[in-house]
């Protein structure tokens, strides 16, 4: 008869018999992945796009579910109260993994005990926009009518505290300048208002703007890269426009909810960089001033890190706050 100890570590082996056999056969159906932004948005686009593709190698559909509001952090935490089985996946970006950190007081979860890393994908850069009846023509136009103009001018965000908010504080702070900040629930009604001269500037993700800038709808002054996007290559940077040192762009990638097995990261990290090699998707990607940069678990959560300590810098300095 086997001893005690000989009997647990025949259990334990077992266990990790089994659960090898349930994660080699995943996944077995559809993989839902939350977008906690409205749909239609530049998340949602380009979210759509990766997973249609990683869809087609790993053999199940991927259902998008759009769970906007709370500064992400509704969208965020039902990924975070999730199964950790891999089969519900978060869209996390620089406001969910970085800025919120900084900008809610008690932020209900953490990403190094409630979130699994399973890797970063792209890379997004922001076009400074006006209304066409604005007028400027160039960056050093709008900040010198800026100045003319101290708190006139109103520029809109997809809501307190994201990367659209946050940027335009960063550029008024290195510009000099004084502008009106109007919140919004999502890009599209920021850009409407932009389009209607609600609101004068915006510093929003390409994705929701450059249709309109392409149809001379509004006015691209520059690109928030630290060099030119190949996608917008005829429109400089805005640091190349003496506002040295100017430098954001918004970046996203997929996580799970805390424990999620390696196997199972592993193999969505697999089918991602797969995915983000596919030559449609990068053509998709381009067309909206998005590019392609997959990474590993541990670089998506170091670089959450370090742009944790960048806009706590930031926010610090404008005051910005999460109503």
């Amino acid at each position: 008869m086997p001893s005690k100890s000989g009997f647990k570590s025949t259990l334990i082996g077992f266990a990790i018999f089994l659960s090898s056999i349930v994660h080699a056969a995943y996944p077995d159906k559809p993989i839902k992945v939350i977008v906690p932004s409205a749909a239609g948005g530049a998340a949602d686009v380009l979210v759509r796009t990766l997973t249609n593709q990683m869809s087609v190698d790993l053999g199940v559909p991927f259902i998008v579910e759009n769970k906007p509001g709370g500064s992400y952090v509704i969208g965020t935490m039902e990924a975070v109260r999730a199964a950790p089985d891999g089969y519900t996946l978060l869209y996390a970006n620089a406001v969910s993994l970085a800025t919120n950190s900084s900008l809610i007081k008690n932020i209900p979860y953490r990403i190094d005990t409630d979130l699994t890393m399973i890797g970063n994908a792209l890379r997004v850069v922001n076009l400074l926009v006006v209304n066409n009846d604005v007028p400027v023509k160039n960056v050093q136009e709008l900040i010198a009518y800026a100045k003319q103009y101290p708190g006139k001018l109103a520029y809109g965000s997809e809501g307190n505290g994201t990367t659209s908010h946050l940027g335009m504080e960063l550029f008024k702070s290195m510009a000099g300048i004084d502008m009106v900040h109007v919140p919004y629930k999502a890009a599209t009604n920021a850009v409407t208002d932009l389009l209607g001269g609600n609101i004068q500037v915006l510093m929003i993700n390409a994705p929701s703007t450059a249709s309109h800038v392409e149809a001379g709808r509004m006015r691209a002054l520059g690109v928030s890269s630290k060099v030119r996007s190949a996608s917008f290559a005829d429109i400089p940077t805005i640091a190349e426009q003496g506002v040295t040192g100017f430098e954001f762009t918004a970046w996203g990638g997929l996580v799970g909810p805390a424990n999620l097995p390696k196997d199972i990261v592993d193999k969505l990290n697999t089918a991602m960089r797969k995915a983000l090699t596919n030559p449609e998707l990068l053509a998709k990607f381009k067309a909206t001033g998005s590019e392609a940069e997959p990474s590993s678990p541990e670089a998506f959560r170091q670089m959450s890190i370090s742009e944790t300590a960048k806009w706590a810098a930031v926010v610090k300095q404008s005051g910005a706050k999460v109503d």
